[in-house]
């Protein structure tokens, strides 16, 4: 089981929140992520907008610090390198993997980025909603695409076996991401367009060209991407019967976007509803597909870019 999308950092460090008390009102605190059956957490490193790219590095190191002398300190395990997660399972722990959630904090400069490597990131999306020094998020009247920091960025990713994260990226800025692509591309969190026409969803033909890389989308809890108004279980497997059909059964996981998000699903207010929708999934494509979508096809990916 995988979920690769949580603000759990971000919230802590807002409201000082501690993972490990249970009765912390994370979405997904420790006890949350243990009774979802999570073997492995994306932990998202977010600061963004209206802070300075000189700020969020500030910031992203303060969470980085969190996470291995908070988070990692019980139960938890980082993600390093190929076989982690298979060896933390083997020892009955559970896994965390930092991803930065937009690259602003770069401020140009490739060096940064091997430092949050050499700091335990492994996966980043390059943009939030708004530019930086890569690309241009959805949020910008102007799509720019990559820039050529931003195509120096997408190889020295690959070069050291980052993952490359194109939620929240604008069409241009993906489409050459998908040009340049050597490596199993994500998007975290999206939806499908064609179900719900928000901006950050992702049209029939992005979906297929995230395929073609076998990379993995993760389904996302965020209401205003599943549906107008109160979004439940049953709208959101409306996104996933589509994705299926555009031929997704290797390339759909789960990103639940939790604590990061203000308003929840009706029906998936938090970690422990898990079963839910895992029971839906189950009832409508069997236990194969059930094992891809939870973990497998996300799992597929780490192993296939990670290094020994």
């Amino acid at each position: 089981m995988i979920d690769g999308h949580a603000d759990i950092l971000y919230r802590m460090e807002k409201e000082g929140l501690d993972f490990h008390d249970p009765n912390s009102g994370l979405h997904l605190g420790y006890d949350r992520l243990a009774k979802a059956g999570i073997d492995l957490q994306f932990f998202v490193l977010f600061s963004g907008p209206p802070y300075t790219p000189e700020e969020q590095l500030t910031m992203t190191l303060g969470y980085i610090d969190t996470f291995h002398e908070v988070i990692c300190k019980h139960g938890i395990r980082p993600v390093l390198s190929r076989g982690d997660l298979q060896k933390n399972r083997e020892l009955g722990v559970r896994s965390g993997l930092l991803s930065i959630e937009g690259g602003d904090l770069l401020q140009g400069d490739i060096r940064l980025l091997r430092m949050m490597y050499r700091m335990g990131v492994r996966a980043m999306g390059l943009t939030w909603n708004n530019g930086n020094c890569i690309a241009d998020g959805v949020g910008e009247p102007e799509d720019r695409g990559l820039t050529e920091f931003g195509r120096e960025v997408v190889r020295e990713m690959h070069r050291l076996g980052m993952v490359v994260d194109v939620a929240h990226l604008a069409p241009k800025g993906f489409w050459d991401v998908m040009e340049m692509a050597e490596a199993p591309i994500i998007a975290s969190h999206a939806n499908a367009r064609a179900i719900h026409d928000h901006r950050r969803n992702l049209t029939d033909e992005q979906l297929q060209a995230i395929f073609k890389t076998n990379g993995v989308v993760g389904v996302t809890y965020v209401p205003a991407f599943i549906c107008e108004g109160k979004a439940s279980i049953a709208a959101l497997m409306r996104h996933i019967d589509h994705i299926l059909s555009l031929g997704g059964e290797n390339h759909l996981g789960f990103g639940s976007d939790f604590d990061g998000i203000e308003t929840t699903m009706i029906d998936m207010e938090h970690g422990e509803h898990y079963d839910r929708l895992i029971e839906a999934v189950n009832k409508a494509y069997g236990d194969d597909v059930t094992r891809k979508i939870c973990g497998g096809n996300f799992k597929r990916v780490l192993e296939s870019i990670l290094k020994e």
